[in-house]
């Protein structure tokens, strides 16, 4: 039981650390760039993107790992055990999209728990950041 909540405090912890250090690096490096406004909202964006599907990619590479381990339960359905596929669940727990094709047994749950929480709590922050950031120079905005 100790091991289990380990790991997946040590993959919730990383997934966090990454968002935190993209927005650290964003508030700190957006409002040097010296192009219009709505670049630096775009580059905003786009790096949110890469950072999300970094920490997708974490959540899928432990799914992979943990479906070839005993002890953490399986994912069942539409599984075939390759990497892309456990990333492609992480995608739907992550954006908690919950396809259903594929369904996680044993352990393993309380993962997808923690992803699908993740995920809303580190999408949510995103929106906040460019918002803010948006607000932060609207009287600039070109049509």
């Amino acid at each position: 039981m100790l091991k289990p909540m380990l790991i997946n405090s040590g993959i919730l912890i990383l997934v966090v650390l990454i968002h935190y250090e993209f927005l650290y690096q964003c508030s700190r490096s957006l409002p040097r760039i010296t192009s219009r406004h709505r670049w630096r909202i775009l580059m905003g964006g786009f790096g949110a993107i890469f950072a999300h599907l970094l920490e997708i990619w974490v959540f899928g590479i432990a799914y992979y790992f943990m479906d070839r381990s005993e002890g953490w339960g399986h994912l069942v359905g539409e599984f075939d055990g390759e990497l892309l596929s456990s990333v492609y669940f992480s995608f739907t727990a992550f954006t908690t999209l919950g396809i259903g094709d594929i369904t996680p047994v044993g352990n393993i749950r309380f993962l997808v728990g923690l992803e699908s929480l993740a995920g809303f709590v580190l999408i949510t922050w995103t929106a906040s950041f460019l918002y803010l950031e948006m607000t932060r120079h609207w009287d600039h905005l070109e049509e």
